[in-house]
């Protein structure tokens, strides 16, 4: 890895990808400590509460004007695959090629815009009931905080789609991978303090959960590699007097077709109540978020209630599938195929091919989702047994994995085209 590292470093162009990327990053990361107009300086400094896993994963720091971080834009595009789906002019839209790409995108940063809208009005109900305001604050605050909050979530919706075009990789991913190292120290430190205070059972537990998160990573790494190739045959064809095609290929399906996007929407969907919860503090929702939280609360000490837990791994399955459903087109892959005069040996072109693939996008979805969701227990898993919150967890370290491992790619792909180029020159 280093040393893909290092002979991009040695290429200009590249060069000046990951100084952007670097840029972008510090520049994200600063505003994370710039404070709203009027809030009491002293509670910037309190970092995002850990134990809310989706404002751990894409929020900012709590008062600051990165307070929502990517979160919007991340629910706006959840959203727009779910109404893609489910609206055909949307669908028709999509299958436009590039321009119809540019479309979707569109609208979705104007849902975006409408959905930070929404939770900045929230947040700022929210601070403005804890006293974060110096004075008690009035409208004038109330809705300078409010257009902060929400020209900061577009300005790092900016920076994602900058960093998409410019750099190397997925722009959000990136925003989510500098959210979760920003907090890597707090982490490391609540283990220290739990090893020293808990001597020596602190240590060992200590210990153990180290061991256990290194098995995860490696566990992670060997899945995000893992693909089913799906063998094809394209059968020979005279054109004048030369004879083309007789060559076998394959068509690559990963294991991990979803990715960690299933995870993040059942975190978001598991979250919504606690959004509705800024506005309308009932007691029958406080209990529900309460209730649906998948970390330690002050009603279940020990971690996340069973049942939360048991809803939590439905979505993860039921969202890892959805995805994939959209993500590939066993019917338009057949086609394409058949078209090309390719064909899968033992199956007979048309239906049973797309009804082949189908069946084995399937059974790697149930592999994938049953991955996704022990994953995403750990952090709970040891809250159970060890009784300590653990906030660099599963889904963390699934994160942090993907896109260290996805940037290798992209930088040896950009290496070997260069290499190829000089090659041909």
């Amino acid at each position: 890895m280093l040393k893909v590292f290092i002979n991009a470093w040695k290429i200009k162009e590249m060069r000046r990808k990951l100084l952007i990327i670097l840029l972008m990053l510090a520049i994200y990361r600063i505003g994370c400590f710039i404070g709203l107009p009027y809030v009491d300086a002293e509670k910037i400094l309190n970092p995002t509460d850990s134990n809310n896993l989706f404002a751990f994963i894409t929020g900012g720091g709590q008062g600051t004007i990165f307070a929502m971080g990517i979160g919007p834009y991340i629910t706006s595009s959840i959203v727009m695959q779910l109404l893609t789906v489910a609206i055909p002019a949307l669908e028709r839209i999509q299958k436009e090629g590039e321009e119809g790409r540019k479309k979707i995108n569109q609208i979705t940063r104007f849902v975006a815009v409408g959905l930070s809208a929404l939770q900045a009005a929230g947040t700022v109900y929210s601070m403005n009931n804890q006293g974060m305001f110096v004075g008690g604050g009035n409208w004038f605050v109330w809705i300078t905080g409010t257009v902060s909050l929400i020209t900061g979530s577009m300005f790092i919706m900016w920076i994602a789609e900058l960093l998409t075009e410019r750099g190397v990789g997925n722009g959000s991913s990136f925003i989510i991978f500098a959210n979760i190292l920003a907090n890597l120290p707090q982490a490391v430190s609540g283990f220290v303090n739990y090893a020293i205070n808990s001597f020596p059972v602190g240590a060992i537990v200590v210990l153990v959960l180290v061991a256990l998160f290194i098995a995860v990573m490696g566990f992670v790494t060997w899945i995000q590699d893992g693909e089913r190739r799906i063998p094809v045959q394209y059968s020979k064809k005279m054109v004048g007097r030369q004879m083309y095609g007789g060559q076998s290929s394959f068509i690559p399906i990963k294991v991990n077709i979803a990715g960690v996007m299933s995870i993040i929407f059942a975190i978001s969907l598991l979250q919504f109540p606690q959004q509705l919860n800024q506005f309308f503090q009932w007691d029958w929702l406080t209990a529900t978020v309460d209730f649906l939280s998948i970390s330690a609360t002050t009603s279940h000490p020990s971690g996340a209630h069973p049942v939360a837990a048991a809803i939590y791994v439905f979505l993860i399955f039921a969202f890892t599938f959805f995805y994939t459903s959209f993500a590939i087109n066993p019917v338009e892959m057949a086609e394409n195929m058949k078209k090309n005069g390719g064909f899968v040996p033992g199956i007979r072109p048309g239906k049973p091919t797309s009804d082949y693939i189908q069946r084995t996008v399937d059974r790697l979805s149930w592999i994938g989702a049953v991955f996704y969701a022990l994953v995403a227990l750990v952090p709970l898993l040891a809250q159970w047994i060890f009784g300590i919150s653990v906030g660099f967890g599963g889904t963390t370290l699934l994160i942090v994995t993907g896109v260290a491992l996805e940037l290798v790619k992209q930088l040896e792909s950009q290496l070997l085209l260069r290499h190829h180029k000089g090659f041909l020159s």
